[in-house]
């Protein structure tokens, strides 16, 4: 942003923000699970929503583009960085609230975007309260799960959400309805094309009783089932790629003979085929150019163009900084 149009945006951020929480060229190799990324421009932590929603008040006035950051698990900021002011919705952001009764017999739980989906899925086991059992290992927060509409072993976000409470860019808040979230697979309205930027701020779940020990031991077996499949133990984005209509993109990559294939510090998991990691220091650039590759080879070789379910955000490094 332009040094005046920045001093303005400091001057009017310090009354409603501390000092620590306003980082300058912070790196995006802390902030994401893929361990890479050029910096972001300006980075704040924030800790409640009426200090949300006076930022964003702030930055709508001024024209400074705004950009929303969760665990980073599903995030890949390219090695030029992020523009703008960085929004991040974690640890100070992340309330869990008690469970409340519908007349229906199922019970709400409403949680804060920054709330890791783990942090929800144990409170509603805590509760012995049944849905959120496919969420317990899924490395992302509530917001970034909506966004996504986050699911495994048959389980999604679209399952258990009763409502969503976004802000707009312009400070406003907005409620939806599941309906009107319109899920469907890694999708929802606020990443439709052409869809207005709204922030989600929290959610709140509809679950329904069950016995505690059993929704544990769901949750265990669905973690040894990740700890035995996956490379958790790699910086990586969890599963690269989309799934195609009746397919799955490790299978598809596997059976093209993709396990292992390497662009510089970034390669194909050995572990599972569908997971690309930065398994040597790898730089974004190493890593887009290992997806272009592997789609390449999987159109080439099967006639299915493999769509990135990793978020690409961020600028190019320019020639003057490399």
């Amino acid at each position: 942003m332009e040094d005046a149009v920045r001093t303005e945006l400091m001057e009017a951020l310090h009354p409603i923000v501390k000092r620590k929480e306003l980082i300058e060229a912070a790196p995006m190799s802390r902030y994401t699970t893929l361990g890479f990324g050029g910096p972001a421009e300006l980075l704040c932590e924030v800790s409640t929503l009426e200090q949300l929603l006076e930022i964003l008040r702030i930055t709508h006035r001024l024209g400074v583009p705004v950009n929303v950051l969760g665990n980073g698990s599903n995030l890949l900021v390219k090695d030029g960085g992020w523009q703008g002011l960085t929004l991040h919705l974690g640890e100070h952001f992340a309330e869990v609230g008690l469970p409340e009764a519908l007349p229906d017999g199922y019970y709400t739980i409403t949680a804060q975007a920054g709330a890791a989906l783990t942090k929800l899925a144990n409170a509603a086991a805590d509760a012995a309260l049944g849905g959120l059992e496919f969420a317990a290992g899924i490395p992302g927060t509530v917001g970034g799960g909506v966004v996504m509409n986050a699911g495994a072993y048959g389980g999604e976000m679209k399952d258990v959400i009763l409502s969503v409470t976004c802000a707009t860019l312009a400070g406003e808040l907005k409620t939806y309805t599941n309906a009107e979230m319109a899920f469907s697979y890694r999708r929802c309205r606020l990443n439709e094309p052409g869809a207005q930027p709204e922030i989600v701020v929290s959610a709140t779940v509809a679950l329904i009783p069950g016995d505690e020990e059993t929704i544990r031991v769901t949750m265990r077996e669905f973690n040894a089932r990740r700890r035995e499949k996956q490379p958790l133990n790699q910086p990586c984005c969890g599963s690269t790629f989309k799934r195609p209509t009746g397919r799955f993109a490790g299978t598809l990559i596997d059976e093209c003979g993709l396990k292992g294939l390497r662009v510089g510090g970034a390669s194909v998991s050995t572990q599972h085929a569908g997971f690309l990691i930065n398994d040597e220091e790898g730089t974004a650039a190493d890593y887009l150019a290992l997806i272009d590759e592997v789609q390449h080879i999987v159109l080439e070789k099967t006639g299915v163009l493999l769509e990135p379910e990793v978020h690409i955000v961020g600028e190019e490094l320019s020639e003057d900084t490399r």
